[in-house]
């Protein structure tokens, strides 16, 4: 065991909050000591639950960097339009940095961030948490055992979840670029991530098309009203903000709305904010499905979609090889070998405890142990290997608005 680490933390909310749950589970190895969030109830509460001095309480991370270095390492968990400055103002105070994915919700800002990085030798660990995760890490040995001979052609679907894509990429703070980073960066970055850590290589081309049908003014249904507490055919829509957030479960996505979780709460929160608005009637402008075709340097041609309309959450992948398949179910923690004229072979992977399969504590043993002076040595997710899902993200947005295929090393160069 290394020494023990301090954290300030700008974003209490629920990325900010995971990551505390870790030092809370471990205050051994380290303590949050500053904190900054906008929202006073927000920042109260953090405050107590981590013992923050109230010198250390700050209302704006403006304030917070204004100091002068509060911690060994800080987390950036704001929202994606609010990484740059924060982050720039962090590795010029000399603080090294756990920053919340994606890097940042436009091309010019991430290429700010990692260029700064760079100047300033800091290091950044990117928010990709899903190869800190039990499942994909056996899956990443299996691909590299070859037991399936050399993958040819891979099949990933990011099933998003009918209530979380209503509840984040239509009500909520992803819905719309304008706010918002694109949803193949802010959501299906880590996909990316996923597929060029899997598979140690690079994209080559990549082409994508996408479009919004469903969540629209002409798709309302009739007699639709503009909010759900007081819509004729609310009990007959599988999207009702009634359904999602009245009911008995405290935590996510409930605990978003509102910081008065009461019955009386939540009412009031679906009368007068955003998650209470009819999916058919808000400023939203994300697709709701989208493919992404992908040509790899290892000749892997990879089929990457994203889509709004599924029961669970969750991500399944296909991968075709030369002498057999692999087809991989996250949330069900089920990988299934089926080798050319073998018997298939079923493993189940358990997954960790905490966010994300284990993979938000995960995150946080890395950076502690950067803290410690040691390297992170189990997802190894750098900003500069972190980028690599991010250029592949913006490509993607390229292709789709010009209808190209775009090739990649154009967006390869930095400064």
């Amino acid at each position: 065991m290394g020494k023990k680490v301090s954290i300030a933390v700008i974003g209490a909310g629920n990325r900010g909050q995971a990551y505390g749950r870790y030092v809370s589970q471990h205050p051994d190895e380290a303590e949050i000591t500053a904190v900054a969030e906008p929202h006073p109830v927000r920042r109260q509460r953090y405050a107590e639950e981590h013992q923050i001095p109230k010198e250390n309480q700050y209302a704006s991370w403006e304030e917070l960097l204004a100091q002068p270095r509060l911690a060994d390492g800080i987390i950036i968990a704001t929202l994606d339009d609010l990484h740059v400055e924060p982050a720039v103002q962090a590795m010029e105070k000399g603080y090294t940095i756990l920053l919340e994915k994606p890097i940042a919700h436009t091309w010019e800002g991430t290429r700010q961030i990692a260029e700064k990085a760079r100047d300033t030798k800091t290091k950044v660990l990117v928010a990709h948490v899903l190869r800190y995760t039990n499942f994909y890490r056996r899956l990443k040995e299996l691909v590299e055992s070859q037991v399936i001979g050399e993958p040819r052609f891979v099949d990933h679907v990011e099933e998003i979840g009918y209530y979380h894509f209503a509840h984040s990429y239509v009500r909520g703070n992803w819905r719309n670029t304008a706010v918002a980073a694109p949803i193949i960066l802010a959501k299906t970055c880590h996909d990316l991530d996923l597929l060029y850590w899997l598979f140690g290589a690079k994209c080559q081309t990549i082409s994508s098309n996408a479009s919004l049908v469903h969540f629209t003014e002409q798709a309302k249904p009739e007699g639709a009203g503009k909010r759900c507490i007081d819509c004729g055919i609310e009990a007959k829509c599988p999207y009702s903000a009634r359904k999602i957030y009245i009911n008995d479960n405290q935590g996510w996505p409930v605990s978003v709305i509102t910081e008065d979780l009461s019955l009386a709460g939540r009412y009031q929160a679906l009368k007068e904010g955003p998650y209470g608005r009819c999916v058919y009637a808000c400023d939203n402008n994300v697709p709701d499905v989208q493919t992404v075709s992908l040509k790899f340097s290892n000749n892997l041609e990879i089929n990457m979609a994203l889509t709004a309309f599924s029961n669970r959450i969750t991500r399944t992948t296909r991968i075709f090889g030369t002498h057999g398949e692999l087809s991989a179910d996250f949330d069900a923690g089920i990988i299934e070998i089926s080798r050319f004229g073998e018997n298939k072979q079923v493993i189940t992977v358990e997954s960790m405890a905490a966010g994300h399969g284990g993979g938000d504590f995960g995150l946080m043993h890395d950076f502690i142990r950067m803290l410690q002076g040691k390297d992170a040595k189990d997802g190894l997710t750098y900003i500069e290997d972190s980028l690599e899902s991010h250029i592949m993200a913006f490509a993607a947005e390229q292709a789709r608005h010009e209808q190209r295929i775009v090739e990649m090393e154009e967006w390869r160069v930095l400064g």
